[in-house]
């Protein structure tokens, strides 16, 4: 038996080039986001929301990133995600309630709050209380701009794992699901996106922003577990069961009801009923 899984990947198309929404579309990724701000040069921004306008179809709907609170452009963004054709707004720069709550009334859809700033992890547990937010997404390059930090070459970020850890918790006391973290912008090193997505799921979220549709398939692989230890969860929730909610032995292990819960997540994260 199935059940129903949150994105695990979110892939940006450009609102500006209506050309690659079917593209990104066919991609495979698990939502597409087409975005207005950062995609988009400001003299560019009005003809790229009437392209957007032009290609939303009810029948697949998109998620826009609109331009931030007090930018020329945000409210006619909000207008114009009112069309049955986006299924939720993602907000850049949310740094407080009353950005995210104003998103939420303008355009009556669910709200990807991001959180790349300063202000916006000092805030982060009252956004994930919000209303209306489905999700939160941790902005790693514009927050490390912000603080005014300078991550190793590495790329593994090390120096962003204290404010990933905050989006983390905001979300489960929020009751949301587990958060989306940021772009991989090495396009063509997948073993930096594996070990990236690695760090992701190892922190706690559950989905990964992508820039280029190769990204896609290395996303998913880190995201769904693998079947060795899809099997290992089933084991131990049918021993679980047939021990009548005891302690029981699986595997040479001794499983009880924290472990039986972390198996429960694996099922569910695989899209299996727990």
């Amino acid at each position: 038996m199935t059940a129903t899984t949150q994105p695990r990947t979110y892939l940006f198309v450009p609102a500006d080039r209506p050309e690659r929404y079917a593209k990104a579309r066919a991609a495979g990724a698990d939502a597409v986001i087409v975005d207005l701000e950062d995609a988009v040069a400001p003299d560019a921004k009005p003809r790229a929301r009437d392209a957007l306008a032009d290609a939303l179809d009810e029948a697949a709907p998109l998620v826009v990133r609109v331009n931030a609170a007090g930018t020329p452009w945000y409210e006619e963004d909000l207008e114009l995600c009112r069309h049955p054709g986006v299924a939720a707004v993602m907000l850049p720069k949310a740094d407080g309630i009353d950005a995210v709550c104003h998103a939420f009334e303008s355009a009556f859809k669910d709200v990807l709050p991001i959180i790349e700033s300063a202000r916006g992890v000092e805030e982060v547990r009252a956004i994930a209380r919000v209303p209306g937010v489905a999700r939160l997404a941790f902005g790693s390059i514009d927050l490390a701009v912000d603080l005014g930090i300078d991550c190793a070459p590495d790329g593994g970020e090390a120096e962003l794992q204290p404010y990933r850890a905050q989006v983390v918790l905001a979300s489960r006391l929020g009751g949301l699901a587990a958060p989306i973290d940021g772009v991989s912008i090495a396009i063509d090193d997948a073993a930096r996106l594996c070990a990236d997505a690695e760090r992701s799921r190892r922190l706690g979220f559950g989905a990964k922003l992508c820039i280029h549709p190769k990204q896609i398939a290395v996303v998913q692989a880190v995201f769904v577990p693998d079947p060795e230890r899809v099997a290992w969860a089933q084991r131990v929730c049918a021993a679980f069961a047939a021990a009548g909610g005891a302690a029981v032995a699986v595997d040479g292990q001794m499983i009880d009801v924290p472990v039986v819960e972390r198996a429960r997540a694996v099922l569910r994260s695989a899209g299996l009923a727990a």
